[in-house]
């Protein structure tokens, strides 16, 4: 029993040394998502809000 408790916790601790780096991964992964949607968004909707800006301009 007392090997199974230690090798339960070895790998415990393995775990948890590796799950920094998992997580930095996971949260690049995201970030790369959200500026592909963002870079998207600016494509289609770039000029629709360059117009609403000048317009909002010229009436200024």
């Amino acid at each position: 029993m007392e090997w199974l408790t230690r090798t339960y916790v070895r790998v415990r601790e393995y775990h948890e040394r590796l799950s920094p780096g998992q997580t930095m991964a996971e949260y690049g992964l995201i970030l790369a998502a959200v500026a592909v949607i963002v870079y998207a968004g600016y494509l289609t909707l770039g000029g629709d809000i360059n117009n609403l800006l000048n317009t909002v301009d010229a009436d200024l």
